[in-house]
């Protein structure tokens, strides 16, 4: 198989490292450019780049460089919407793994969105991918448990790694045309918002209360935290009751209100809201 790989985030640089050494290891890679990153603004090479360089796959940023010899493309968090011209150029299509249970959670933050909800369980669908968002058949399904201390970055992994053998179980059934794609019910889709810096932001004096500041710091871990401003400073709120300073390592609380005291009011607010 002549396998093209689309992504850039590091839940796709997981699926394309569990992708390597197997049959359907991508001949060609596609992604992101790199980005200026930190304060330096030095460009920075996306996750999904840096694994394609470890393995010696080659790398595009255009799609027009998927042509006819492709059986297959697989995608996964790229974050570009396909033309339909570009669709229809492999012999068996575009699948696209999307960490939810389809129709529920299109969008650009399926994993944030049932943590923030509270849901107890997830799941990841292979799709074949059609011209409009999150929108194709399914092909198949399968779900998984959320941890009540599961982190966007805890539920990243297992998403990948759902979706990766999902994908190899799959795979050659759907080749052989043993598996009819069933369509997905409309009516029932529900849409995921962009998460932004300002996402995470509270008012330290007005918090959220205690069970959805919890959804927050874990829906929102490692970005962009849940974050707050007293004065000119910036403070991250982390998983296991941890705070961090601008400028300075996590501290657990007790830490922090040795070196911070006048905090211990607001602290109190915070947590036992």
């Amino acid at each position: 198989m002549k396998v093209a790989f689309l992504g850039t985030p590091k839940i796709a640089a997981q699926v394309l490292e569990n992708l390597i050494g197997s049959v359907y290891q991508p001949k060609l890679v596609i992604t992101g450019q790199d980005q200026h990153s930190g304060r330096s603004l030095a460009l920075k090479a996306n996750a999904v780049k840096l694994v394609a360089e470890k393995h010696n796959i080659a790398i595009s940023y255009k799609m027009s460089d998927i042509d006819n010899n492709f059986d297959l493309a697989i995608l996964i968090a790229y974050g570009k919407m396909i033309p339909d011209n570009v669709l229809r150029i492999p012999k068996f299509g575009f699948l696209n793994i999307h960490p939810s249970l389809l129709p529920k959670y299109r969008g650009p933050s399926p994993i944030t969105a049932p943590i923030l909800s509270g849901d107890k369980i997830t799941g990841v669908s292979l799709i074949v991918l059609d011209s409009e968002l999150d929108h194709g058949p399914i092909i198949a399904q399968k779900e998984v448990v959320i941890s009540p201390a599961d982190t966007h970055d805890s539920l990243e992994i297992k998403l990948a790694n759902l979706g990766t053998n999902l994908l190899l179980e799959t795979l050659p059934q759907y080749l052989a045309q043993n598996v009819t794609p069933q369509a997905q019910d409309h009516d029932l889709a529900t849409y995921t918002q962009k998460i932004t810096k300002e996402s995470g932001k509270i008012d330290i004096n007005n918090p959220p209360k205690k069970e959805t500041l919890d959804k927050m710091i874990r829906a929102y871990f490692p970005w962009p935290t849940v974050w707050f401003e007293s004065g000119a400073k910036k403070f991250k709120l982390l998983p296991e009751n941890k705070i961090q300073p601008e400028g300075k390592r996590p501290m657990t609380i007790k830490e922090f209100l040795n070196g911070y005291p006048s905090y211990k009011s607001k602290l109190e607010n915070l947590f036992q809201k």
